[in-house]
Protein backbone atom coordinates (compact mmCIF):
# COMPACT_ATOMS: atom_id res chain seq x y z
CA UNK A 1 0.00 0.00 0.00
CA UNK A 2 1.25 3.76 -0.39
CA UNK A 3 2.91 5.07 2.70
CA UNK A 4 1.41 8.52 3.89
CA UNK A 5 4.25 10.97 3.78
CA UNK A 6 4.49 13.53 6.70
CA UNK A 7 3.00 16.74 6.15
CA UNK A 8 6.18 19.67 6.00
CA UNK A 9 7.28 21.16 9.37
CA UNK A 10 6.55 24.28 7.78
CA UNK A 11 3.01 23.49 6.73
CA UNK A 12 2.18 22.17 10.17
CA UNK A 13 3.51 24.91 12.03
CA UNK A 14 1.16 27.12 9.70
CA UNK A 15 -1.56 24.98 11.02
CA UNK A 16 -0.73 25.15 14.59
CA UNK A 17 -0.50 28.89 14.16
CA UNK A 18 -3.49 29.65 12.10
CA UNK A 19 -7.35 30.06 11.86
CA UNK A 20 -9.77 29.81 8.82
CA UNK A 21 -12.36 32.15 8.01
CA UNK A 22 -15.42 30.22 7.26
CA UNK A 23 -15.94 29.43 10.68
CA UNK A 24 -13.35 26.46 11.02
CA UNK A 25 -10.90 26.13 13.73
CA UNK A 26 -7.53 24.83 13.12
CA UNK A 27 -6.10 22.57 15.80
CA UNK A 28 -2.39 21.31 16.17
CA UNK A 29 -2.00 18.61 13.58
CA UNK A 30 0.21 15.26 14.52
CA UNK A 31 1.29 13.77 11.40
CA UNK A 32 2.48 10.40 11.40
CA UNK A 33 4.35 8.37 8.80
CA UNK A 34 3.26 4.44 8.79
CA UNK A 35 5.73 1.53 7.06
CA UNK A 36 4.34 -0.80 5.04
CA UNK A 37 4.70 -3.67 7.51
CA UNK A 38 2.94 -1.72 10.35
CA UNK A 39 -0.06 -1.32 7.67
CA UNK A 40 -0.24 -4.70 5.93
CA UNK A 41 0.66 -6.20 9.90
CA UNK A 42 -2.61 -4.28 11.30
CA UNK A 43 -4.71 -4.36 8.44
CA UNK A 44 -5.01 -8.01 8.53
CA UNK A 45 -6.41 -8.00 12.02
CA UNK A 46 -8.74 -4.78 11.45
CA UNK A 47 -10.34 -4.89 7.84
CA UNK A 48 -14.29 -5.15 7.17
CA UNK A 49 -15.92 -5.35 4.32
CA UNK A 50 -19.47 -3.99 4.32
CA UNK A 51 -20.70 -7.25 3.68
CA UNK A 52 -20.08 -8.19 6.93
CA UNK A 53 -23.35 -6.63 8.28
CA UNK A 54 -26.37 -5.56 7.56
CA UNK A 55 -26.41 -1.87 7.20
CA UNK A 56 -22.84 0.70 6.07
CA UNK A 57 -21.35 1.54 9.21
CA UNK A 58 -20.92 5.38 8.15
CA UNK A 59 -18.26 8.19 8.78
CA UNK A 60 -18.38 11.37 7.71
CA UNK A 61 -15.59 13.58 8.01
CA UNK A 62 -15.91 17.75 8.18
CA UNK A 63 -19.46 17.23 9.17
CA UNK A 64 -20.76 20.64 10.66
CA UNK A 65 -20.76 22.18 6.96
CA UNK A 66 -23.81 22.97 4.93
CA UNK A 67 -24.23 19.48 3.89
CA UNK A 68 -22.78 17.16 7.09
CA UNK A 69 -25.87 17.15 9.37
CA UNK A 70 -28.10 17.02 6.38
CA UNK A 71 -26.82 13.73 5.04
CA UNK A 72 -25.87 12.62 8.92
CA UNK A 73 -29.76 12.64 9.18
CA UNK A 74 -30.64 11.01 5.86
CA UNK A 75 -28.33 8.33 6.92
CA UNK A 76 -29.98 8.02 10.27
CA UNK A 77 -32.98 6.95 9.05
CA UNK A 78 -32.18 4.79 6.39
CA UNK A 79 -29.10 2.89 8.32
CA UNK A 80 -30.21 3.09 12.31
CA UNK A 81 -29.03 6.54 14.43
CA UNK A 82 -25.83 4.67 15.95
CA UNK A 83 -24.17 3.45 12.37
CA UNK A 84 -23.85 6.99 11.02
CA UNK A 85 -21.03 9.02 12.95
CA UNK A 86 -20.42 12.34 12.27
CA UNK A 87 -17.26 14.16 13.05
CA UNK A 88 -15.15 17.22 12.75
CA UNK A 89 -12.41 19.36 14.84
CA UNK A 90 -15.23 22.18 16.06
CA UNK A 91 -17.62 21.75 18.99
CA UNK A 92 -21.19 20.46 17.86
CA UNK A 93 -24.11 22.63 18.94
CA UNK A 94 -26.02 20.82 21.06
CA UNK A 95 -28.82 19.59 18.68
CA UNK A 96 -26.28 18.32 16.80
CA UNK A 97 -24.28 16.46 19.48
CA UNK A 98 -27.62 14.83 20.96
CA UNK A 99 -29.38 13.85 17.33
CA UNK A 100 -26.60 10.80 16.82
CA UNK A 101 -22.90 9.75 17.42
CA UNK A 102 -20.48 12.44 17.38
CA UNK A 103 -16.34 12.28 17.57
CA UNK A 104 -13.59 14.73 17.06
CA UNK A 105 -11.63 13.54 13.93
CA UNK A 106 -8.47 15.64 12.70
CA UNK A 107 -7.77 14.13 8.81
CA UNK A 108 -4.48 15.39 8.93
CA UNK A 109 -3.79 13.28 11.94
CA UNK A 110 -3.24 10.13 10.08
CA UNK A 111 -3.24 7.56 13.29
CA UNK A 112 -6.24 9.00 14.92
CA UNK A 113 -8.42 8.87 11.60
CA UNK A 114 -6.89 5.22 11.13
CA UNK A 115 -8.29 4.37 14.53
CA UNK A 116 -11.89 6.02 14.11
CA UNK A 117 -12.28 3.21 10.87
CA UNK A 118 -10.75 0.67 13.20
CA UNK A 119 -12.57 0.44 16.44
CA UNK A 120 -15.79 1.81 15.08
CA UNK A 121 -15.46 -0.65 12.01
CA UNK A 122 -16.29 1.72 9.67
CA UNK A 123 -17.85 0.52 5.85
CA UNK A 124 -18.34 3.51 4.06
CA UNK A 125 -16.80 7.01 4.23
CA UNK A 126 -17.91 10.65 3.56
CA UNK A 127 -15.32 12.92 2.93
CA UNK A 128 -16.29 16.83 3.39
CA UNK A 129 -13.44 18.48 5.02
CA UNK A 130 -12.26 20.71 2.91
CA UNK A 131 -11.56 24.95 2.98
CA UNK A 132 -13.30 26.67 0.07
CA UNK A 133 -12.54 28.37 -2.47
CA UNK A 134 -12.53 32.00 -0.87
CA UNK A 135 -10.82 30.60 2.59
CA UNK A 136 -8.54 28.83 0.49
CA UNK A 137 -7.04 31.73 -1.54
CA UNK A 138 -6.42 33.62 1.85
CA UNK A 139 -4.15 30.91 2.66
CA UNK A 140 -2.93 28.34 0.08
CA UNK A 141 -0.10 26.28 2.33
CA UNK A 142 -3.25 25.93 4.50
CA UNK A 143 -5.78 25.02 1.79
CA UNK A 144 -2.60 22.40 0.21
CA UNK A 145 -2.53 20.88 3.49
CA UNK A 146 -6.49 20.05 4.27
CA UNK A 147 -7.40 19.71 0.82
CA UNK A 148 -4.57 17.64 -0.65
CA UNK A 149 -3.24 15.79 2.07
CA UNK A 150 -6.27 15.41 4.26
CA UNK A 151 -6.96 13.85 0.92
CA UNK A 152 -4.03 11.70 1.00
CA UNK A 153 -4.66 10.32 4.57
CA UNK A 154 -8.57 9.70 3.57
CA UNK A 155 -7.81 7.56 0.01
CA UNK A 156 -4.85 5.38 2.29
CA UNK A 157 -7.27 4.56 4.84
CA UNK A 158 -10.15 4.07 2.73
CA UNK A 159 -7.72 1.52 0.60
CA UNK A 160 -6.18 -0.27 3.30
CA UNK A 161 -9.55 -1.07 4.89
CA UNK A 162 -11.09 -1.60 2.11
CA UNK A 163 -14.21 1.35 2.31
CA UNK A 164 -16.24 2.71 0.09
CA UNK A 165 -15.36 6.44 -0.23
CA UNK A 166 -17.54 9.26 -1.31
CA UNK A 167 -15.44 12.70 -2.02
CA UNK A 168 -17.78 15.87 -3.48
CA UNK A 169 -16.34 17.50 -6.30
CA UNK A 170 -17.63 21.18 -7.35
CA UNK A 171 -18.34 23.05 -10.27
CA UNK A 172 -15.37 25.29 -9.14
CA UNK A 173 -13.23 22.04 -10.87
CA UNK A 174 -13.78 23.59 -14.52
CA UNK A 175 -11.92 26.46 -16.08
CA UNK A 176 -12.31 29.31 -18.64
CA UNK A 177 -11.00 26.96 -21.21
CA UNK A 178 -14.40 23.98 -20.64
CA UNK A 179 -16.97 23.79 -22.49
CA UNK A 180 -19.65 26.04 -20.43
CA UNK A 181 -22.99 25.25 -22.13
CA UNK A 182 -23.30 22.04 -21.68
CA UNK A 183 -20.58 21.09 -19.57
CA UNK A 184 -19.97 17.36 -19.96
CA UNK A 185 -18.21 14.69 -17.67
CA UNK A 186 -15.42 14.65 -19.24
CA UNK A 187 -13.62 17.58 -20.91
CA UNK A 188 -10.26 19.91 -19.99
CA UNK A 189 -10.52 20.96 -16.61
CA UNK A 190 -7.82 23.97 -15.52
CA UNK A 191 -9.31 25.50 -12.94
CA UNK A 192 -7.72 29.09 -11.53
CA UNK A 193 -8.34 28.46 -7.75
CA UNK A 194 -6.40 26.28 -4.95
CA UNK A 195 -9.82 24.71 -4.15
CA UNK A 196 -11.00 24.09 -8.06
CA UNK A 197 -7.42 22.47 -8.21
CA UNK A 198 -7.54 20.19 -5.05
CA UNK A 199 -10.83 18.92 -6.47
CA UNK A 200 -9.32 17.95 -9.47
CA UNK A 201 -6.62 16.28 -7.97
CA UNK A 202 -9.25 14.46 -5.56
CA UNK A 203 -11.08 13.19 -9.19
CA UNK A 204 -8.14 11.67 -10.44
CA UNK A 205 -6.31 10.30 -7.52
CA UNK A 206 -9.53 8.79 -6.96
CA UNK A 207 -10.02 6.91 -10.00
CA UNK A 208 -6.42 6.15 -9.78
CA UNK A 209 -6.59 4.65 -6.42
CA UNK A 210 -9.59 2.52 -7.63
CA UNK A 211 -7.93 1.04 -10.79
CA UNK A 212 -4.71 0.77 -9.09
CA UNK A 213 -5.76 -0.99 -5.54
CA UNK A 214 -9.49 -1.66 -6.09
CA UNK A 215 -10.80 1.34 -3.72
CA UNK A 216 -14.88 2.07 -4.40
CA UNK A 217 -14.18 5.76 -4.92
CA UNK A 218 -17.46 7.65 -5.59
CA UNK A 219 -17.28 11.56 -6.46
CA UNK A 220 -20.39 13.56 -7.89
CA UNK A 221 -19.76 17.41 -8.82
CA UNK A 222 -22.25 19.61 -7.15
CA UNK A 223 -24.23 22.57 -8.40
CA UNK A 224 -24.48 25.46 -6.61
CA UNK A 225 -26.09 24.18 -3.44
CA UNK A 226 -29.01 26.13 -2.25
CA UNK A 227 -30.31 25.35 1.51
CA UNK A 228 -32.93 27.24 3.96
CA UNK A 229 -30.63 25.74 6.74
CA UNK A 230 -27.63 27.78 6.53
CA UNK A 231 -26.31 31.63 6.52
CA UNK A 232 -24.92 32.33 2.76
CA UNK A 233 -21.31 33.06 3.83
CA UNK A 234 -20.20 35.41 0.98
CA UNK A 235 -19.96 32.59 -1.82
CA UNK A 236 -20.07 33.27 -5.45
CA UNK A 237 -23.42 31.30 -5.55
CA UNK A 238 -24.32 32.52 -1.93
CA UNK A 239 -26.46 35.08 -3.87
CA UNK A 240 -29.44 32.74 -4.10
CA UNK A 241 -29.35 31.89 -0.58
CA UNK A 242 -29.35 35.78 0.50
CA UNK A 243 -32.13 37.16 -1.76
CA UNK A 244 -34.38 34.81 0.05
CA UNK A 245 -33.43 36.64 3.74
CA UNK A 246 -33.31 39.85 2.20
CA UNK A 247 -37.11 39.31 0.60
CA UNK A 248 -38.39 38.80 3.61
CA UNK A 249 -36.55 40.89 6.30
CA UNK A 250 -36.17 44.18 4.25
CA UNK A 251 -37.52 43.84 0.78
CA UNK A 252 -34.31 44.68 -1.09
CA UNK A 253 -31.69 42.76 -2.33
CA UNK A 254 -28.24 43.88 -3.90
CA UNK A 255 -26.67 40.90 -6.41
CA UNK A 256 -23.03 41.29 -6.63
CA UNK A 257 -22.88 39.34 -9.71
CA UNK A 258 -24.54 40.42 -13.41
CA UNK A 259 -28.11 39.61 -13.77
CA UNK A 260 -27.87 37.23 -16.98
CA UNK A 261 -25.12 35.28 -15.27
CA UNK A 262 -26.27 31.52 -15.60
CA UNK A 263 -25.08 28.76 -12.61
CA UNK A 264 -25.96 25.58 -12.20
CA UNK A 265 -27.94 25.66 -8.63
CA UNK A 266 -29.73 22.37 -6.57
CA UNK A 267 -31.88 22.16 -3.80
CA UNK A 268 -29.75 21.04 -0.84
CA UNK A 269 -32.28 17.91 -0.88
CA UNK A 270 -32.05 16.65 -4.06
CA UNK A 271 -27.98 16.92 -3.05
CA UNK A 272 -28.45 14.72 -0.29
CA UNK A 273 -30.26 12.47 -2.26
CA UNK A 274 -28.12 12.11 -5.10
CA UNK A 275 -25.19 11.37 -2.49
CA UNK A 276 -27.23 8.49 -0.66
CA UNK A 277 -28.14 7.10 -4.62
CA UNK A 278 -24.72 7.17 -5.84
CA UNK A 279 -22.91 5.51 -2.62
CA UNK A 280 -25.89 2.69 -2.80
CA UNK A 281 -25.82 1.84 -7.07
CA UNK A 282 -24.18 -1.57 -7.62
CA UNK A 283 -20.45 -0.76 -8.48
CA UNK A 284 -21.04 -3.03 -11.73
CA UNK A 285 -23.57 0.09 -13.22
CA UNK A 286 -21.03 2.80 -12.79
CA UNK A 287 -19.15 3.91 -15.86
CA UNK A 288 -17.23 6.54 -13.95
CA UNK A 289 -16.03 7.48 -11.25
CA UNK A 290 -17.01 10.89 -10.76
CA UNK A 291 -20.30 12.48 -12.21
CA UNK A 292 -21.90 15.31 -13.12
CA UNK A 293 -25.61 16.14 -11.19
CA UNK A 294 -28.00 18.85 -12.54
CA UNK A 295 -30.93 20.30 -11.19
CA UNK A 296 -31.65 23.37 -12.71
CA UNK A 297 -29.86 26.56 -14.15
CA UNK A 298 -30.98 30.34 -13.72
CA UNK A 299 -29.99 33.64 -13.62
CA UNK A 300 -29.94 35.95 -10.52
CA UNK A 301 -32.65 37.55 -13.02
CA UNK A 302 -35.04 34.71 -13.26
CA UNK A 303 -35.24 33.62 -9.34
CA UNK A 304 -35.57 37.51 -8.73
CA UNK A 305 -38.95 37.18 -11.09
CA UNK A 306 -39.66 33.83 -9.13
CA UNK A 307 -39.06 35.41 -5.82
CA UNK A 308 -41.29 38.44 -6.78
CA UNK A 309 -44.09 35.72 -7.00
CA UNK A 310 -43.91 35.41 -3.53
CA UNK A 311 -43.13 38.87 -2.24
CA UNK A 312 -44.29 41.10 -5.49
CA UNK A 313 -42.69 44.23 -3.26
CA UNK A 314 -39.15 43.20 -3.53
CA UNK A 315 -36.53 45.55 -4.51
CA UNK A 316 -34.05 44.19 -6.67
CA UNK A 317 -30.40 46.00 -7.85
CA UNK A 318 -26.93 44.81 -9.04
CA UNK A 319 -23.91 45.71 -7.62
CA UNK A 320 -20.56 43.47 -9.53
CA UNK A 321 -17.94 42.41 -7.81
CA UNK A 322 -15.70 41.79 -10.27
CA UNK A 323 -14.07 39.13 -8.34
CA UNK A 324 -16.98 36.48 -8.20
CA UNK A 325 -18.54 37.50 -11.52
CA UNK A 326 -14.60 36.48 -12.90
CA UNK A 327 -15.16 33.12 -11.01
CA UNK A 328 -19.06 32.90 -12.46
CA UNK A 329 -17.90 33.56 -15.56
CA UNK A 330 -15.40 30.85 -15.56
CA UNK A 331 -17.93 28.30 -14.49
CA UNK A 332 -20.47 25.75 -16.48
CA UNK A 333 -23.31 27.24 -17.16
CA UNK A 334 -25.06 23.90 -17.61
CA UNK A 335 -24.00 20.54 -16.54
CA UNK A 336 -24.42 17.37 -18.71
CA UNK A 337 -25.52 14.72 -16.21
CA UNK A 338 -26.69 12.12 -18.61
CA UNK A 339 -24.38 9.96 -17.44
CA UNK A 340 -26.01 9.82 -13.84
CA UNK A 341 -29.33 9.92 -14.87
CA UNK A 342 -28.24 6.27 -17.15
CA UNK A 343 -26.18 4.68 -14.99
CA UNK A 344 -27.88 4.74 -11.54
CA UNK A 345 -30.97 6.23 -12.68
CA UNK A 346 -30.76 9.99 -10.85
CA UNK A 347 -33.68 12.45 -11.42
CA UNK A 348 -34.39 15.84 -10.16
CA UNK A 349 -37.15 16.40 -7.57
CA UNK A 350 -36.65 20.08 -7.23
CA UNK A 351 -37.09 22.83 -10.25
CA UNK A 352 -36.69 26.41 -10.04
CA UNK A 353 -40.69 27.28 -8.81
CA UNK A 354 -40.87 24.20 -6.37
CA UNK A 355 -37.68 25.58 -5.17
CA UNK A 356 -38.44 28.97 -4.11
CA UNK A 357 -41.75 27.55 -2.82
CA UNK A 358 -39.90 25.44 -0.67
CA UNK A 359 -37.37 28.09 0.92
CA UNK A 360 -40.17 30.66 1.72
CA UNK A 361 -42.49 27.62 3.92
CA UNK A 362 -38.76 27.17 5.35
CA UNK A 363 -37.86 30.80 6.23
CA UNK A 364 -41.40 32.72 6.09
CA UNK A 365 -41.73 33.24 9.73
CA UNK A 366 -39.43 35.93 11.69
CA UNK A 367 -38.68 32.53 14.18
CA UNK A 368 -37.42 30.91 11.51
CA UNK A 369 -35.34 33.81 10.37
CA UNK A 370 -34.21 34.36 14.24
CA UNK A 371 -33.03 30.23 14.41
CA UNK A 372 -31.18 30.54 10.80
CA UNK A 373 -29.26 33.30 12.72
Amino acid sequence: MPIVRNVSRAVSQLLQSSGCGCGISVVPIRCIGVSPRQVASDASFHSVSFAESDHPRVLITGGLGQLGVGLAKLLRKRFGKNNVILSDIRKPADNVFYSGPFIYADILDYKNLREIVVNNRITWLFHYSALLSAVGEANVPLARAVNITGLHNVLDIAAEHNLRLFVPSTIGAFGPTSPRDPTPDLCIQRPRTIYGVSKVHAELMGEYYHYRYGLDFRCLRYPGIISADSQPGGGTTDYAVQIFHDAIKTGKFQCNLKPDTRLPMMYIDDCLKATLEVMEAPAEALTMRTYNISAMSFTPEELAQEVQKHVPELQVTYNVDKVRQAIADSWPMNFDDRNARRDWGWKHDYDLPELVSTMFSFLGSDSRIAQAN
